[in-house]
């Protein structure tokens, strides 16, 4: 092999050896392009987030004040509206001052002129003006009172209206019951009798004599709806309780009220409170007879 062959061949090695190196630089360099690429996207997709977060909050804000401009715009209003009143209101106090003040230097001339003239006229303006003052303490001592009398009257008032709307709700509930009464008894030829009031009387209450004693049967309170006036009892129609029978419920040897049955079932009946004289109680006992 001849030298310059051999020197070729150096140069081809070396030449190869330095488009390996350039090759190897270049794939290098690449993948730092590739990953700074990546990371300055990574950072604007970041930044661009950031942005529009800044920005939902810039509006969200902007909506804030503008919610807080308008309620503040909204109180401006009406305090401008209550100032404009009270400024009515010192005016007219003005007024009245001005005609108290007249008044006052004029009493002070008159009892000026009083003092030059008698020590008695002098004695006479200073009574005077004591009495002025006792009649405006008894004025306001008097619009005190007055004012305690519209409240309470206004609270009376409030009072009647809740016990009219009371009355008028048991109105209806006693026109209810004894519609169902009538309901009941009508199949069996019977009706019942006109409601007779309890309260102006003190004697005892006696239960109403409308239902028939045909058979005596008994048992005891096992639950109490005061609010809708209504009663369970612990026998039903399996011990020959019926629709429209009425029992009486007592405690000892005392009457507390009747329960007009309205639905029976095998083990136990519902009925309405009627002629409640004490509200019954869980236990009481209730019968057909008394």
């Amino acid at each position: 092999m001849s030298t310059l062959t051999k020197i070729l061949i150096v140069l081809l090695t070396l030449s190869s050896i330095f488009l390996c190196g350039i090759v190897v630089t270049y794939v290098a360099n690449a993948d730092n392009y590739r990953q700074k690429y990546d990371n300055l996207k990574d950072e604007r997709d970041s930044l661009d987030k950031k942005v529009q977060d800044y920005t939902k909050q810039v509006n969200e804000a902007l909506e804030q004040k503008k919610q807080v401009e308008n309620k503040l715009s909204s109180e401006i209003t009406s305090l401008k509206a209550e100032k404009g009143e009270l400024q009515t209101n010192f005016d007219n106090a003005e007024r009245e001052k001005a005609a108290l003040l007249q008044k006052v230097n004029s009493w002070t001339s008159i009892t000026k002129d009083f003092y030059q003239t008698t020590d008695k006229q002098g004695q006479l303006l200073k009574n005077t003006l004591e009495e002025l003052n006792k009649v405006q303490t008894e004025q306001i001592s008097q619009r005190k009172e007055l004012n305690e009398t519209t409240a309470a009257l206004v609270e009376k008032m409030a009072i009647i209206e809740t016990l009219q709307a009371e009355n008028k709700r048991i109105q209806e509930e006693k026109t209810e019951l004894q519609n169902r009464l009538d309901k009941f008894l009508q199949p069996i030829g019977k009706t019942a009798a006109a409601a007779v009031p309890v309260t102006p009387r003190e004697e005892a209450a006696r239960p109403a004599t409308t239902e028939a004693r045909d058979i005596a049967l008994q048992g005891l309170v096992t639950a109490v709806d005061l609010k809708n006036s209504m009663a369970t009892i612990s026998i039903g129609t399996a011990d020959g309780v019926k629709e429209g029978m009425r029992f009486h419920v007592t405690r000892g040897n005392e009457f507390l009220c009747d329960i007009l049955i309205i639905d029976a079932d095998t083990k136990e009946a519902v009925g309405a409170l009627e002629l409640v004289q004490q509200q019954p109680n869980v236990g009481d006992t209730v019968s057909t007879n008394l």
